[in-house]
């Protein structure tokens, strides 16, 4: 299934920044993909969801406003179901519950390394 390759996650400033803030709005289910090879529109995925349109807002915001830069694109924030950032290298997935299992864009990258993400 998913192949779990030295921590890509430790080398990349914006994939940390990310994934913390995601963390900190409580975003669920957090996996970073390492697609370098296999895509030529992004080097990682991030890919999360929240539990409601509330949260998968304030999971976006944060990362909007708290990374050191504004992302080139922003997709699907008028309807809180799947939000797109993209940041060139990086490109964030926020999903509600409900759309990530419907989509299961994981599934999608599972030649991807991968990388999942807890705040344990």
């Amino acid at each position: 299934m998913s192949k779990l390759i030295k921590d890509f996650v430790a080398d990349q400033p914006l994939l940390k920044i990310i994934i913390d803030l995601a963390l900190d709005k409580k975003a669920e289910d957090i996996i970073v993909l390492d697609v370098r090879g296999l895509s030529s529109i992004t080097d990682f995925m991030v890919i999360c969801h929240g539990n409601s349109e509330p949260q998968v807002k304030a999971i976006t915001d944060s990362i909007r406003k708290g990374t050191p830069h504004k992302p080139r694109y922003l997709e699907g924030y008028e309807k809180q179901n799947w939000v797109l950032i993209d940041y060139f290298d990086v490109m964030i997935h926020v999903f509600n519950h409900d759309q990530r299992e419907y989509y299961s864009i994981d599934r999608l990258w599972a030649d991807a390394p991968s990388k999942k993400i807890s705040d344990e």
